[in-house]
C-alpha cells in the first residue's frame, strides 16, 4: 500500500509540474513518460514473461506508421491507427515468437532474431515510397487548439497524454503481475520445465506475452509519432530506440512495476544533458558513453535495479522506529 501511495504521489507532482513547468521541462518530461510506457511493455515481455527481446523498435515503428499513414495520407483519426497499430504490432509479435518457439529458436537467439525482423523492417520502410522511403512522413503542422477526435493539441497536451499512458501501464502491470496470466509467465520465465510439467502451455503462453508486449508497444509508437511530428525508418526503427526502450526498466528495476518509471526519470534526462554537454565540448557520443557508464554502474552496484534498492532503503529506514515496540517497558515508580 505504501509504494502504491508513493507512486501515486508521484504521479500527482508529475501533473502539477505539467500545469506549471517551462515548455522544455515539459517537452522533456513527455518523452520520459512515454518512454516509460514504452518501458513496461518491453518490462512485461521480459521481467515478467522471460522473453529477452533486443528490437522492440520494430514494434514501435508498425504503431508510429499505422498511425501516421492514416493520419498524412487519408486523414483518419489517430485513433483509428493506434488500434491498427495494435492489431498489427500484436500480429507481428505472434508471427514472430510461433516461428521462433515452433522451431526451438529461444534464449540469445529469439533476441537476435528481434534485431534481425527490426532491421529487415527498417531497411524496407527505408525504401518503400508508399511510406514515405527515407524521407519520411510529417504530420500537419500545429495549430495549437485541441482536438481529441485527431489527438492534435499543444505541448501541455501531449504531456497529459503521455502521462495517463505512464499511470494505465503502471496499473495494466501491477494488475498482469498480480493476475493468474502473471503467475504462470513468472514460473515460465524461472523454470519453464517445471511449469510445463505442471500443465503450463508455455508455447502458447510466451506467443501470449509477446503478442500483448508488441501491441502495447504500437501504442506507445502512436503517440511518439504524434509527439515528434515526423517519423523517419532510422529514427522510429533503429537499434538506438531499441536501447533506449530498454534502459528504463534495466536501470529502475526490471520486473517491478515502478521500475521503468525510475529508471526512465534517471536515464532520459542525463542523456539530454549528456548530450548537449557534448555538443558544447565538441565530444560526439558523449550521451552514449553516459548510458554505459550508468549501465555499468547499477550492474555492478544495484543489480537489481534503483527500484527495488529504493524500496530496500524505505524498509530499513522504518525498522529502527518500530524496534521500540519490542522493547520492554520499564515499570513505572
Amino acid at each position: 500500500m505504501k509504494r502504491w501511495l508513493a507512486g501515486g504521489s508521484v504521479l500527482v507532482v508529475l501533473a502539477l509540474v505539467g500545469a506549471l513547468a517551462s515548455p522544455y521541462l515539459i517537452s522533456l518530461l513527455t518523452i520520459v513518460l512515454l518512454f516509460t510506457f514504452l518501458g513496461q511493455s518491453w518490462n512485461l515481455m521480459l521481467g515478467i514473461g522471460g522473453q529477452l527481446s533486443i528490437g522492440h523498435a520494430l514494434f514501435v515503428g508498425l504503431g508510429a506508421y499505422s498511425v501516421a499513414l492514416l493520419d498524412v495520407k487519408y486523414g483518419v483519426s489517430p485513433w483509428i491507427g493506434l488500434l491498427l497499430g495494435m492489431v498489427i504490432a500484436g500480429s507481428a509479435g505472434a508471427v514472430l515468437a510461433w516461428l521462433s518457439f515452433r522451431f526451438e529458436v529461444r534464449g540469445i537467439y529469439f533476441a537476435l532474431l528481434t534485431i534481425a525482423a527490426a532491421e529487415f523492417a527498417r531497411i524496407m520502410f527505408g525504401g518503400w515510397e508508399f511510406v514515405g522511403a527515407m524521407q519520411g512522413l510529417f504530420f500537419p503542422a500545429p495549430t495549437g487548439a485541441i482536438d481529441i477526435s485527431m489527438l492534435r493539441g499543444d505541448a501541455r497536451f501531449y504531456y497529459f497524454i503521455a502521462l495517463a499512458l505512464a499511470a494505465l501501464g503502471i496499473v495494466g502491470t501491477e494488475m498482469i503481475s498480480r493476475s493468474y496470466f502473471g503467475y504462470v509467465w513468472r514460473a515460465m520465465r524461472d523454470d519453464e520445465q517445471a511449469a510445463r510439467a505442471l500443465g503450463v502451455r508455455a508455447f502458447r503462453h510466451k506467443i501470449l506475452v509477446i503478442a500483448i508486449s508488441a501491441a502495447t508497444a504500437a501504442v506507445g509508437g502512436g503517440i511518439l509519432a504524434l509527439v515528434q511530428g515526423s517519423i523517419f525508418p532510422d529514427s522510429i526503427m533503429g537499434m538506438g530506440l531499441s536501447v533506449d526502450v530498454l534502459i528504463g526498466p534495466v536501470v529502475g528495476g526490471l520486473g517491478t512495476t515502478f521500475g521503468p518509471l525510475v529508471g526512465s526519470l534517471a536515464a532520459i534526462p542525463l542523456n539530454h544533458l549528456m548530450s548537449a554537454l557534448g555538443d558544447c565540448l565538441r565530444i560526439p557520443g558523449l550521451n552514449s558513453i553516459a548510458y554505459g557508464v550508468v549501465l555499468v554502474l547499477v550492474v555492478w552496484f544495484l543489480p537489481d535495479g534503483i527500484w527495488p534498492a529504493i524500496v530496500r532503503l524505505g524498509k530499513a529506514v522504518q525498522l529502527p522506529s518500530r524496534l521500540w515496540l519490542l522493547q520492554p517497558r520499564k515499570a513505572e515508580e
